[in-house]
């Protein structure tokens, strides 16, 4: 699934299904920006490693540890005092 909006072109309407598209690709986008927006801000994301490989290690590692810091947070507020 593309992220993409769907734009009206010159002259013509979008269709049913491309209304109806935009706003549960609008619903993803707005979970996933989050994520990248954490990973760069805490984590000092930025890939500049040789290899697809090497790359996608350093981002999967990045959001382990973003999924590990979520997990502790939501385990320390539903703790009981």
């Amino acid at each position: 699934m593309t992220l993409f909006h769907f734009r009206r072109k010159p002259g013509c309407d979008r269709t049913e299904p491309q209304k109806a598209a935009n706003p549960a690709r609008s619903r993803v986008r707005s979970v996933v920006e989050g994520v990248f927006a954490h990973e760069k801000s805490i984590f000092d994301l930025f890939i500049r490693t040789i290899g697809m490989a090497r790359a996608k290690t350093k981002i999967g590692l990045a959001i382990i540890a973003y999924n590990i810091r979520r997990y502790i947070h939501f385990e320390g507020r539903s703790a009981p005092a």
